[in-house]
C-alpha cells in the first residue's frame, strides 16, 4: 500500500523484524504493535498508507448504513446491534455494498452471544457524562447512527467520541469522525495519542480529565478491549466481535462471537 518497489519492501519486511523485539512477555499488542507501524511509516516515508483505504470505507459505510436505515426499523437496540456489525463487516475495496446489505441485515437479526445492552441502557439513563471511544473507518458511520438513537433517548446526556489524534492503521482519526459530522451529536475530542486503544501513560491529561468524569464508557473493537480490560472498571461497556483467540480466550467466548459486555 505505501511503495511499489519490491526491494524497499523487503527491507521494510526485516525492518518490521527486528522490531519485533520490543514484545516482552507482559506486551499489550495493541501498543507494541502500534509503535511498530509509527516506525514503518517513517522508514516507508508515508505518514498515513492506509488513506485511501479509510476514505473508500467511509463512502462505502456512509452509504450502506443510509440505506439500512431507509429500508429496516431501527429503535435504539437495533442501532446497537448495528454498530457491532459494523465492527465485524470489512468494509474493503472491491467488497460488494449489495453483499455488505445483506450480511448486515443478517447479522442484525442474530442474537448477541453476550447481551449486557439493558444494563447499559440503565445506566446511560442515570448517567450524566457518556464516553465513546471509536475504533475503524467505516464503521463509525454505523456509530453515528447508534449515537444519534442514544441522544433521542437520553437527550440529558453529555457525549464525548473520542478519535486518534494521528494516524494509525484504518483506526478513526479526530479528522474522520468531523468529515463523519460525528460532532452534530457530541463533542469530538483525541486521545492525545496515535496508538490503538486507550494506552494509560500515552494519551493526554485533556482526555483522561474526560475519561475520570465520565459516568458511562463505550469502546469498540478489540483494541479497546485489549488496553483496557485489564483496568476492570465496572463503568467500560465492549462493542466488539471477538475476531481472534487470544481475545475469545480472555471473555470465554467462541471465537466470532459478537458482544455488548
Amino acid at each position: 500500500m505505501s511503495i511499489e518497489d519490491l526491494a524497499k519492501r523487503k527491507k521494510a519486511a526485516v525492518f518490521c523484524a527486528k522490531l519485533m523485539g520490543k514484545l516482552e512477555e507482559d506486551s499489550i499488542p495493541a501498543i507494541v504493535s502500534s509503535k511498530i507501524f509509527f516506525d514503518l511509516y517513517e522508514f516507508l516515508g508515508v505518514r498515513d498508507p492506509f488513506k485511501a483505504y479509510k476514505e473508500s470505507s467511509n463512502k462505502l459505510a456512509e452509504r450502506v448504513s443510509n440505506e439500512i436505515e431507509a429500508i429496516m426499523e431501527v429503535d435504539l437496540k437495533t442501532a446497537l446491534k448495528l454498530a457491532i456489525v459494523g465492527n465485524v463487516i470489512d468494509f474493503a475495496v472491491g467488497y460488494s455494498p449489495e453483499k455488505i446489505e445483506e450480511d448486515i441485515i443478517k447479522l442484525v437479526k442474530e442474537d448477541l452471544y453476550l447481551d449486557r445492552s439493558e444494563e447499559l441502557f440503565e445506566k446511560l439513563g442515570n448517567a450524566k457524562v457518556l464516553l465513546y471511544l471509536t475504533d475503524n473507518c467505516g464503521e463509525i458511520y454505523f456509530d453515528r447512527l447508534f449515537l444519534r438513537k442514544v441522544q433521542e433517548a437520553f437527550p440529558h446526556l453529555k457525549i464525548y467520541i473520542a478519535g486518534k489524534e494521528t494516524p494509525i492503521i484504518n483506526d478513526a482519526t479526530v479528522d474522520d469522525l468531523k468529515i463523519a459530522k460525528l460532532d452534530e451529536i457530541g463533542t469530538i475530542i483525541s486521545t492525545g495519542s496515535g496508538i490503538v486503544g486507550v494506552p494509560f501513560g500515552e494519551v493526554s491529561e485533556e482526555f483522561m480529565d474526560i475519561f475520570r468524569r465520565a459516568d458511562v464508557i463505550i469502546a469498540k473493537g478489540q483494541g479497546n478491549f485489549e488496553t483496557l480490560s485489564e483496568v476492570n472498571d465496572k463503568r467500560v461497556f465492549y462493542l466488539l466481535k471477538a475476531k481472534c483467540r487470544p481475545v475469545a480466550r480472555e471473555l470465554g467466548v467462541p471465537q466470532g462471537s459478537m458482544l455488548c459486555v
